[in-house]
């Protein structure tokens, strides 16, 4: 595969996030497949940068065994230092429906990979289907996945009509979910949230099998303010398409009561988004733009947090 040396602008990419693993040192993963809703699966590419301007890559940071459990629509790789090595949360379901779509944890010793199974399969519930888990460890360093229930089914049932955002307490090895997973909200408190409805014409990704017209979560990421505040970006639609939105925890708890921002952070088909705070003090906001097919794009963009509220600059 050539390293080549690129600007955001040329990396289709969905789901972004980037991870400064050193100083000054950027790596950024996300969804890369050609085919992102179907097919089989190659694998997560990431790039790296000392700028936050130039990257070079592709770099294979993740290439599945022939013995691995999913081979389709691998989606939303996240990666966070701990214990001294670098864990990735995926999503990740297989083509015959015999595992719905689960968040799965890998890991490796160096940022950019390899990286290799380290749950046995999906850490959320094996009962329905599950996305775009993000890690949140607390004041007590209890570790949490943070993960959406969507819109989409299992083949006999359809998914549910109005999605939902849970938290479950993870072990400390981050091997497999400890407890039972905690409702935080439904897509329906947020009131910029909108069903989804796609075109006349415009069939829905196949295999999916979502509720009609559904309301939907996908896309959390956790942040605390300097002052304390808890916050959660997280994605739905919206009047303009894809959006994102900031719900913040009433008692700064993972466990809420969550409320809603009354209005979206990026309201125009561009979402699924995650804060980078770097080590020279300058906080941005990453997510892809538009969210059509082929076009996504890595938008970065300069914010300021304060209080309970993130400012675009």
């Amino acid at each position: 595969m050539p390293v080549e040396q690129l600007r955001l602008e040329e990396i289709r990419m969905r789901d972004p996030f980037i991870l400064e693993p050193f100083p000054g040192e950027f790596v950024l993963f996300g969804t890369t497949d050609e085919n992102v809703w179907g097919g089989p699966a190659t694998g997560f590419d990431c790039y790296v940068s000392d700028d936050l301007e130039h990257w070079k890559g592709p770099i294979a940071a993740f290439r599945p065994r022939p013995d691995f459990w999913a081979d389709t629509q691998y989606w939303a790789p996240e990666v966070h230092s701990l214990d001294g090595r670098f864990f990735m949360l995926a999503t990740f379901p297989t083509s015959t429906g015999a595992r719905p779509r689960g968040v799965a944890i890998l890991v490796a010793d160096h940022p950019t990979g390899p990286y290799e199974p380290w749950s046995d399969g999906p850490v959320t519930p094996v009962s329905e289907p599950c996305l775009d888990g993000t890690l949140f460890v607390d004041e007590d360093s209890v570790r949490w996945l943070v993960y959406s229930r969507g819109a989409e089914g299992t083949p006999d049932k359809p998914g549910i009509s109005d999605g939902e955002m849970y938290a479950l307490r993870l072990t400390p090895d981050l091997k497999a979910g400890a407890g039972e997973p905690i409702l935080l909200f439904a897509a329906s408190s947020a009131a910029w949230s909108r069903p989804l409805r796609f075109p006349d014409g415009v069939e829905p990704p196949a295999g999916l099998n979502l509720a009609m017209d559904p309301l939907f979560t996908d896309g959390p990421f956790l942040i605390r303010s300097p002052e304390g505040s808890l916050l959660m970006l997280w994605s739905s639609h919206g009047e303009a398409g894809y959006a994102m939105g900031i719900a913040e925890s009433e008692n700064g708890s993972i466990t809420g009561p969550w409320i809603q921002h009354g209005r979206p952070l990026w309201s125009s088909n561009g979402g699924h988004g995650m804060i980078l705070r770097t080590s020279s003090g300058d906080d941005y906001l990453v997510f892809h733009w538009p969210n059509n097919t082929p076009d996504e794009r890595v938008k970065l963009t300069e914010v300021e947090i304060k209080g309970a509220r993130v400012r675009i600059l």
